[in-house]
């Protein structure tokens, strides 16, 4: 990430179990060429050692407002800090920066500073949603904090909800698009994100499919969520993701065309990520094909084109972004996909290429505008790739606005 190279980004780490994952976000900034300085909170102690922060970190822990080197060491850190993330943010911590209450190192540091601040929260279930925090949370995000929500999945008691520290990648991301300054570029905006690869059945058992895993898809949509949008998600795969989003969960492309059909025309992004079947079965057999039958003859017709019907019918000042996966001619195939359907911009991807395109954590791709303008972003986490990508939906945006 361009952004957090040679940047100076406080990171602050509160007494929670999730306290390890900080570990994973600060070598990911120092990796990035950030400068990252780490404050621990007392508690924090209590689940990481300040010397293996210290050791992956650009300078030492600090924990105390009493440091013989600095006797203003929350001034220091908050007046030099380009950004603060607090990874992290226990309901403590976040009610104390709330109410302005600098009663250690940490809070008085984010009371001492004009620079973005980014707050992970990471708590059970029951402590997410009790009042007093949701009303703390809303609080914060009315003064321009950046709240990167927590996602579901399993607890640290072992049960299942709401409060798992956010993923590293996208806190990373959070933390870039705060320093580009486009981190609530989106707000309010409608966007629709297709996302994962459709299943065209041959039997009651059997698909025609592909090895979209919707990582890119859902990456996308998290990072326009946090860039205020709201954000609804077409999907074939069963994934979590952050709360706030709207899932619609459908398996082949016909149904995909339907769900599409109803958000389409009142969204303002359409950013069409999914892997579309191009061909599927003219009879789907109802039960099961044997194999002592022998082999099956199956004829083929072609799906629906929903980026094209998208394309024919796009409102005025609608944004639609298109996706090429190649393994050839890349951008020759990339703008003529664009030129067919309509499209404001397409991302282009050479899905035979190492660590590129289905099923992993990376991606390397082109973004070509329809202004004729190309943007190659090299091989990096798909976090970092949405975020390019919403980049670009953003200066087409401010391209169509009226002067």
């Amino acid at each position: 990430m361009n952004s957090l190279h040679g940047r100076t980004i406080v990171l602050g780490i509160s007494g929670g179990i999730a306290a390890y994952k900080a570990v994973e976000v600060c070598r990911q900034l120092v990796d990035a060429g950030a400068h990252v300085a780490p404050i621990m909170t007392e508690d924090a102690h209590r689940f990481i050692g300040p010397v293996t922060v210290s050791a992956l970190a650009s300078e030492p822990v600090h924990t105390s407002l009493w440091d013989d080197a600095s006797p203003i060491p929350h001034t220091r850190l908050g007046q030099n800090a380009e950004v603060i993330v607090v990874a992290p943010a226990t309901a403590r911590v976040i009610a104390a920066y709330a109410m302005g209450l600098s009663h250690d190192l940490l809070t008085a540091t984010l009371i001492a500073t004009r620079a973005p601040v980014v707050i992970c929260p990471a708590m059970h279930t029951e402590m997410w949603e009790h009042p007093a925090v949701v009303s703390n949370i809303a609080l914060l995000r009315s003064r321009g904090v950046i709240i990167v929500e927590p996602q579901s999945g399993r607890l640290a008691g072992g049960d299942l909800g709401t409060g798992r520290l956010a993923d590293p990648a996208s806190i990373v991301a959070a933390i870039s698009s705060a320093l580009s300054g486009s981190h609530r570029d989106l707000e309010g905006v409608r966007v629709l994100v297709t996302a994962g690869g459709t299943r065209e059945p041959i039997d009651a058992v059997r698909v025609i499919a592909n090895r979209s895993s919707g990582k890119q898809g859902y990456a996308i949509a998290e990072a326009a969520h946090m860039r205020g949008a709201n954000v609804t998600i077409v999907s074939t795969v069963d994934r979590a993701t952050l709360p706030g989003i709207s899932i619609e969960s459908v398996e082949t492309a016909q149904q995909m065309m339907d769900a599409v059909n109803c958000y389409a025309p009142t969204s303002d992004v359409v950013i069409m990520t999914a892997a579309v079947a191009d061909f599927r079965p003219v009879q789907v057999v109802t039960g099961k094909i044997k194999k002592h039958d022998g082999v099956p003859q199956i004829t083929l017709e072609p799906t629906v084109d929903i980026l094209g019907a998208l394309g024919a019918s796009k409102p005025s000042n609608q944004v639609l972004v298109g996706f090429a996966a190649e393994t050839d001619n890349l951008l020759e195939n990339a703008q003529g996909k664009l030129l067919r359907k309509n499209l404001d911009l397409i991302v282009a991807n050479d899905v035979s290429a190492d660590r590129v395109g289905f099923g992993h954590d990376t991606n390397e791709v082109t973004i070509v505008l329809a202004s004729g303008e190309s943007i190659h972003v090299p091989l990096a986490d798909k976090h970092t790739i949405a975020t390019a990508v919403l980049d670009s939906v953003s200066r087409v945006r401010t391209a169509h606005r009226p002067q």
